[in-house]
């Protein structure tokens, strides 16, 4: 008898969990109710989908094993995604300072844009699995409180019903998961959000000529100022171009969406070399705008009862303020945990989904911390606000990151856990805490740590001086 998965949602984490389920089932479908392109461009669904994006180590190593015969990092680099050492090849002011560069390994990130990335990671799974998609937008939940047995669907040809031994909610942020429990009689499902108010301003420009190994340079928010944050960065992504993102919160800090003010709030922003950089660059897009940008969580797996054979991952479970760079390592890290226990479970034993949705609350978990921890400072943050354990974590956590600027023990820690291949448990194993205690061996840097020939790349495409 041939067995079915079905996922509801066709973008990151949906396509990852079908990797994941096409290893033990005869067919996965995919149902997705938006038209997907057929080339890395924009899609509807996907509110943050224009602005800047970083796959962290965490993640691409969590999608390295779930794509049958697939190196997802090489396909991803074929593509257009270009590799950046975390340690080496990025300028980073943050809120202690400007992070040294050094010369030993750390962790890797991959940039591009989410058009790509979303293209070929779909474009890898259906290559290589019996995975199909269909566009459909499912209604409801079949089945009851004991188990999910299939979904509800339209099409243009009318609503019917799909069976499923397996069912995977990935329909991102706007899902009705909580409504369709509801329907089955699972009810009392805790939801949180913290909002800090974010809004992201990015538009795309034509990498200068001269320019294409530039690093990555990112400005970050201080929440710790009692006033509004504002940040920026230069993100270089495929076909020779920079993405460059803002980001400001509530209450005065929010970037603009004409060009001459999208400049003067780069060049305000605590160092101006942001602005610097994208003076005399051609830009090649409008200001694209978001405010989907707030901190939500479903806390699925404290729910007291929950169905066989149904699962909810990805943004329907939980989003992050992007500014955090959390969301695509963390449904990858998800997907990771559904494949695991495939691989060592029956998809139909008693148990499973319940073990998957208390699995992926560890990467969830993780990420909630990194990114709340911070919003929580902002003035005018909605749903959240310092308590007592914030304020002692927080003066740990600066006094590491005040460390890392000129220690490479601590940055190292702080590079893990950043890039999510270690939980902020990695910042109180003995070393790093010593260090920390001990203090920054180097002074900071004094401006951005830049190479000689990167300060002249600079010079040459500055012109706010002129």
């Amino acid at each position: 008898m041939s067995r079915r998965a079905v996922v509801i949602g066709a973008g990151l984490a949906g396509m990852l969990a079908a990797a994941a389920l096409s290893t033990v089932v005869d067919e996965v479908v995919v149902l997705e109710r938006d038209e997907l392109p057929d080339g890395p461009e924009h899609r509807k669904g996907l509110p943050q989908g224009r602005h800047a994006h970083l796959l962290m180590a965490g993640g691409l190593a969590a999608m390295e094993d779930l794509v049958p015969g697939v190196s997802m990092r090489k396909h991803l680099l074929a593509a257009g995604a270009r590799e950046i050492s975390i340690s080496s090849g990025m300028l980073a002011l943050t809120p202690e300072g400007w992070f040294r560069r050094w010369r030993h390994e750390g962790p890797q990130m991959l940039t591009c844009s989410r058009a790509l990335l979303d293209w070929a990671v779909r474009v890898a799974v259906l290559a290589h699995t019996d995975v199909r998609i269909r566009k459909a937008q499912v209604r409801e939940l079949l089945g009851d409180a004991g188990r999910v047995a299939g979904v509800r669907l339209s099409t243009p040809d009318g609503e019917e019903e799909l069976t499923a031994d397996f069912v995977v909610d990935a329909s991102g942020r706007g899902s009705r998961v909580v409504t369709w429990l509801d329907s089955l009689g699972i009810s009392g499902i805790r939801e949180k959000t913290v909002d800090a108010g974010l809004v992201n301003a990015t538009r795309v420009y034509r990498t200068p000529e001269g320019a294409g190994d530039f690093p990555l340079t990112i400005v970050q928010a201080n929440p710790y100022l009692s006033r509004p944050g504002r940040s920026g960065m230069v993100l270089p992504i495929e076909g020779d171009r920079w993405m460059v993102s803002l980001a400001g919160t509530r209450g005065g800090g929010e970037p603009p969406s004409d060009p001459e003010g999208f400049l003067r709030y780069t060049l305000d922003l605590p160092d101006p070399i942001v602005g610097r950089l994208i003076s005399g660059a051609e830009p090649l897009t409008d200001i694209h705008v978001s405010r989907s940008t707030s901190n939500h969580r479903r806390y699925l797996e404290k729910s007291r009862a929950w169905p066989e054979r149904f699962v909810v991952l990805g943004d329907a479970l939980a989003t992050f303020n992007p500014a955090y760079g959390q969301g695509m390592a963390v449904a990858a890290l998800e997907a990771g945990v559904l494949s695991r226990e495939l691989a060592r479970t029956a998809l139909t034993a008693p148990g499973l989904a319940r073990r998957v949705q208390r699995g992926v609350a560890a990467p969830v978990n993780a990420a909630w911390t990194m990114a709340v921890s911070q919003d929580v400072w902002f003035p005018q943050t909605r749903g959240g606000a310092p308590t007592m354990a914030d304020r002692l974590v927080t003066k740990y956590t600066r006094r590491v990151i005040r460390t890392a600027t000129g220690s490479y023990r601590a940055a190292s820690a702080v590079w893990d856990v950043t890039s999510m291949t270690s939980g902020p448990e990695r910042l109180l194993r003995p070393g790093t805490v010593l260090a920390t205690l001990s203090g920054p061996p180097l002074p900071s840097a004094a401006g951005a740590p830049m190479t000689a020939g990167e300060r002249e790349i600079l010079r040459g495409l500055d012109r706010t001086a002129r």
